[in-house]
């Protein structure tokens, strides 16, 4: 992605746009150039499933672990072939916009991966309408500490997350330690097609089963927690790769490229 220069200040670009045009960009699969829109979710789905039943039948693995009491907080683990104490962490949450996707159907990375000496780590939360975007929040922050107190030998935790995903590794990144007893061991961080500003979602038919307040979308926006309160615990040496893809709208395009500039600050600022 071409990073630019910081907007100027003023009226947020999002706000220019018609309800109409609002739901567009925030729709994902309308801007897929390879199927129909209706095909999207569904292939998405299928290739995931198939590739989860792979890792499933071809990787030393854990299935359904509690990381909390809830029945939606439970994590699938997927080791390599070679026991160690002392091994990386790639724990990935996946997207849905906070109402659909598994963890069933989202481990495509854990062969490549485990093949390297990675224990990959899928965590499952409760998504809407059962969960709230709070709940789901404190449940990813929750399935690391788990991890951190579970593998306290790990040579490294590192988070992905896939559009909400995206959206919850970012608020991991942002998380108060101090109030869960331990500091996990964090090295690194990939945000793919993320949404770190949720206002822009309010009004759109993705709000449907979260029921989100501006309330709610302020206390849940990674970019917006970093400009109100720049100064966290991130270490510089710990690397946030934010990536969007190439076809996806220009807002989820700008979204990215303004964290990645507000992280970016908050770095230059803490040094």
């Amino acid at each position: 992605m071409a990073l630019r220069c910081a907007l100027s200040a003023g009226e947020a670009p999002w706000k220019t746009l018609s309800a109409e045009e609002l739901e567009k960009h925030y729709s994902p699969s309308r801007w897929v150039v390879r199927m129909k829109a209706e095909d999207v979710v569904r292939t998405f789905v299928q290739i995931g499933s198939r590739a989860t039943q792979k890792a499933r039948a071809t990787r030393r693995n854990q299935l359904d672990v509690p990381y909390g009491d809830g029945e939606g907080e439970k994590m699938d683990i997927y080791f390599p072939d070679e026991d160690s104490k002392a091994f990386p962490l790639f724990v990935f949450f996946h997207g849905g916009y906070w109402q659909s996707g598994s963890k069933d159907d989202s481990a495509f990375m854990v062969n490549p991966l485990t093949a390297q000496g990675v224990v990959v780590v899928i965590a499952a939360y409760d998504i809407a309408p059962k969960g709230t975007l709070d709940q789901m929040v404190d449940q990813v922050t929750r399935s690391v500490v788990f991890l951190q107190r579970r593998y306290p030998s790990n040579e490294g935790i590192y988070l992905c997350g896939h559009s909400a995903g995206a959206h919850l590794a970012a608020m991991v990144l942002l998380a108060n330690w101090t109030q869960h007893g331990v500091t996990p061991n964090l090295q690194g961080f990939l945000l793919v097609s993320g949404i770190y500003h949720l206002e822009p979602l309010i009004s759109t038919s993705q709000n449907a089963s979260l029921h989100m307040t501006l309330e709610d979308a302020q206390r849940n926006s990674p970019q917006r927690r970093l400009e109100v309160a720049p100064a966290r615990p991130m270490a510089p040496a710990c690397p946030v790769l934010v990536f969007v893809g190439q076809h996806d709208s220009p807002e989820f395009h700008r979204q990215s490229r303004e964290f990645y500039e507000i992280i970016l600050k908050t770095i230059f600022q803490m040094l």
